[in-house]
Formats: structure tokens, C-alpha cells, sequence
């Protein structure tokens, strides 16, 4: 066997990928062959282009529609009409026109008008005389009890409001979710990347010291049956190898629901792209439960909160008897029409309507339903908290036993490639036998894939965390 060919193998563990051809979606891409695929921009892909953020971001464009089309109880509206008369005993023509402006903050409406007409209306149509030159009306009509603090159109316009801020939450939570599964997708990827390189180099070894063997046993220095005993240890790494190609093939399969071109198709990661090694983990946010505010599922219950509230201040409105007061300012322009001289002058006219249901048995029926939402709605918020708190905090557990179980596995490591390296010495110079430096070899091996594992659950644990912290940066969503 070479001497040192044990530490070829300890240093090859460590994830040096062997370079291989490029793709052709990779030059579509216009990635430089080789180049290895990094977190950031398998994050930065699954932000921009994976259906369910997609889907999430046309939801908001939804509700932005809908707060669109609430604002359109505000807008200002004109109306025109114009009669005329063709036969019979009266002549009358007749034409107007009137704006008519929301108000948003008294629940009411200010309108302005003018109107003209000519020829003669019978007496039951006399309020159509005008001016040779018209009249002009403005007013207004304001709510002074119902309808002055919320009304209908303006509830319609902050419930929008809140939800484009409830889909936006929405959007934010599925970036978190996609984003954490990608975090494990990659780095599921690079790991089984490799453990292929380390079986790979294993299997070498074995080949490699294959032809030595028939040298010597063709010299007589060994028997026979050594032969087929390393064929029977290259068929069993062989075999590794071939189930490692199996879960590198799978892992980039996976990932390719996260990487994705410019036109958003899924695309695989070629194995020439594969890392030296596992990125750093993410970092561990010093108080996980500091950021609660920013979850947002919590946020989305929030403003449900809000939402509920304000609809109990519309069911309260509905308490309250409706006053409105109307003030209208009206002007005849001109030399007297054939109204005569009633037109002539400045015309103020101001009214008041009331009106009050007796029982008001709506408006209490939806009081007491609003009220019994708004306290489930917090009590659903208070379970969501603390189930949030309790996961954060097993996640810290978790991650603090990844920790240690990674330092562990590296220490083992160490021991494993000590022990197969000395193994390997004792052998050269004939103070060992070849069933236990194979022995030794595997157990390399398989400590470097064990230090592959812990690395990666530490990983997994850290981005579990951080997403359940809501720590966006981490996450590459800021």
C-alpha cells in the first residue's frame, strides 16, 4: 500500500469536489463553468421566481385592487340630463347639470348644480323655471350624529386598507417558509455532494492498492486471498458510491424547485457546481424572542384585531339616530325667465332630517357579534404567542445540541484519520494486517460523513430558528 495514502483520503474528506463538465443550462445562464453555486443566490432565485411567493405577491396586487375600488366611494360624480318637449300644448325645454363630492370626514356630500331652461312647464313642473341665463345651486349635506365619526364607505376603505397589510403579512410568511426550505435544500445538496467524494476517494484507495497487491502476490509476497479480499472491500465501496450518486441526484432535484432560471423553470444544479465545503451556518440571533413583532402571523392577527375593531365602532354608529343637516345656496342668472318674478333673488334653504329605529336590534345583534370576535380573535393571538414562544425556545435547544453533537463528531474525526493514519504506517511496515486498516479507513470515512451530518443539521437547526425569529436578514430577504 503507498504510505501517506490514508491522508490523501483525510484531506479529500473535507469536500474537494472533483471538477466536472459543464451544462448547457448553466451557459444559458451564462455561469462560467465549474463555478461553485452559493446560498445567496439560491436564496436570491427562490425570492424572486418560486410559484408560492409568486402567488403570495398577486394577492397583494389583489387587495391594492380592492383598496382601489374602495377609494372609489369618494369619488366625484358628475350627472347630466336635458328634455325637451315636441309636441303638446307645453313647449318647455329643459337642461342640467350637477357635481356631487363625497365628504370623507361628516359622512355627507357637497354638490354644486346649474340648470337652465326656456319655453313654458306646466304648474306641477314649475321648480324647472329658470333665468333667461340659468341657475346656479351649491350645498352640502352633513351627517351630525349616524355616519359623522364612520360610515359605511369609509369602514370599506380602512378594511381594505388592512387587507393589502394582511396580504403583505401573507407574502412575508410564505417568503419565510420557501426560504428556510431552501436554506436545507442547498446545503442537503452540497452535503450528499460530499459524501460522494469522500466514498469516491475511499473507493480509490482501494483500487489503487488493488494493483499493488497483484504485483506482490505475483513477487510472492502475499497470497492470493488478498486479492479477493480487497475485491470483496472495493465492491462494498462501490456500493456506497453508487447510493451516494442516488442521494446527490435526489438532492439536486430538490433544489431545483428553489433554483430557478430567468424565466422561472426549475433548474438543476450541476454536480461541476458543487462546493469545497458547507457554508457557515446562520447566525444565531442573540434574543430570538425580541423580534416577536415582526412575525407575521402575529401581525396578521393583529390587524384582524384592528379590523374587528373598527367594525364595532361602524356596529356602534348604528346605535346613534340619523341627524343630517342640508344647506343649499341657489341663484338665478339673467333677465326673468318665464318663471317670472319667484326666481329673481339668492335662494337659502337649510333643513335637518331625523330618523331613529326604536328596537335597534341590528345594530345590538352586531355589536355582541363583533365583541365575541374581537375576544376570540385575541385568544387565538395569545395561543399563536405562546405556541411561537415555545417553539423558539425548543429551537434554541436544538441548536445548542448541534452544536455540541458537531463539535463532537469533528473531535471523532480527528481520532478517526489519527487512528487510520498510524494503522496505515504499522501496515507499510509489516506490524499490522489488511483487515484492520480497512477497518480504520472505513472508520475515517464514515467520522467524516457523521462530521457532515451534525454540520448540516446544525444548519437546518439555526435556519429553523431564524425563520421562527423572523430574522429577515438571515434569511436573504432583506
Amino acid at each position: 500500500m503507498r504510505r501517506g495514502a490514508v491522508f490523501h483520503l483525510a484531506a479529500l474528506i473535507l469536500g474537494l469536489a472533483a471538477p466536472r463538465a459543464a451544462t448547457a443550462q448553466e451557459a444559458a445562464q451564462g455561469t462560467p463553468p465549474g463555478t461553485p453555486l452559493t446560498l445567496a443566490e439560491v436564496l436570491q432565485s427562490s425570492r424572486r421566481h418560486a410559484p408560492q411567493v409568486l402567488e403570495a405577491i398577486a394577492k397583494v396586487r389583489q387587495a391594492e385592487g380592492k383598496a382601489l375600488t374602495a377609494e372609489g366611494a369618494f369619488d366625484t360624480v358628475v350627472k347630466a340630463e336635458a328634455e325637451s318637449r315636441l309636441t303638446g300644448f307645453y313647449d318647455g325645454q329643459y337642461a342640467a347639470g350637477t357635481i356631487t363630492r363625497p365628504i370623507e370626514n361628516w359622512g355627507g356630500s357637497l354638490y354644486g348644480g346649474y340648470r337652465l331652461s326656456s319655453g313654458r312647464f306646466p304648474i306641477y313642473e314649475d321648480e324647472r323655471f329658470t333665468n333667461n341665463f340659468g341657475e346656479i345651486k351649491v350645498g352640502a349635506v352633513l351627517s351630525l350624529m349616524r355616519d359623522r365619526l364612520i360610515d359605511d364607505r369609509r369602514f370599506g376603505r380602512i378594511a381594505a386598507r388592512f387587507d393589502v397589510d394582511i396580504a403583505e403579512a401573507d407574502r412575508l410568511l410564505t417568503a419565510i417558509g420557501v426560504q428556510r426550505r431552501a436554506i436545507g435544500a442547498y446545503n442537503l445538496w452540497v452535503v450528499a455532494g460530499l459524501r460522494l467524494t469522500i466514498y469516491r476517494d475511499l473507493l480509490n484507495l482501494a483500487q489503487e492498492r488493488q494493483a499493488g497487491f497483484k504485483r506482490q502476490v505475483q513477487l510472492g509476497a502475499r497470497p492470493s486471498i488478498l486479492l479477493t479480499e480487497n475485491e470483496q472491500n472495493i465492491l462494498r465501496r462501490e456500493t456506497l458510491v453508487a447510493r451516494a450518486e442516488q442521494e446527490l441526484a435526489a438532492a439536486a432535484n430538490a433544489l431545483s424547485l428553489f433554483l430557478r432560471d430567468d424565466n422561472g423553470a426549475p433548474m438543476q444544479p450541476a454536480a461541476s457546481r458543487l462546493p469545497a465545503a458547507l457554508p457557515p451556518a446562520t447566525p444565531t440571533p442573540v434574543d430570538p424572542r425580541a423580534n416577536l413583532g415582526a412575525r407575521p402571523d402575529l401581525r396578521q392577527i393583529d390587524l384582524r384585531i384592528q379590523q374587528a375593531t373598527n367594525r364595532l365602532a361602524l356596529d356602534r354608529n348604528a346605535l346613534r339616530p340619523r341627524l343630517d343637516l342640508k344647506a343649499e345656496v341657489s341663484q338665478d342668472v339673467g333677465p326673468l325667465g318665464d318663471g317670472g318674478l319667484s326666481r329673481a333673488g339668492t335662494e337659502t334653504k337649510v333643513g335637518v332630517s331625523f330618523t331613529l329605529p326604536l328596537q335597534r336590534r341590528v345594530a345590538k345583534g352586531r355589536i355582541d357579534q363583533t365583541t365575541a370576535e374581537i375576544e376570540a380573535i385575541r385568544r387565538r393571538r395569545q395561543q399563536t404567542e405562546e405556541q411561537i414562544i415555545n417553539a423558539i425556545d425548543a429551537l434554541a435547544i436544538d441548536v445548542r445540541a448541534t452544536e455540541k453533537l458537531r463539535t463532537l463528531a469533528a473531535d471523532e474525526y480527528d481520532r478517526a484519520t489519527t487512528m487510520a493514519g498510524a494503522e496505515a504506517r504499522r501496515f507499510a511496515l509489516g506490524a499490522s494486517d489488511f483487515f484492520l486498516v480497512n477497518v480504520r479507513e472505513e472508520a475515517a470515512a464514515d467520522a467524516g460523513v457523521r462530521k457532515l451530518d451534525a454540520a448540516y443539521r446544525q444548519i437546518v437547526a439555526r435556519a429553523e430558528l431564524a425563520a421562527a425569529a423572523a430574522d429577515l436578514g438571515a434569511l436573504g430577504l432583506e
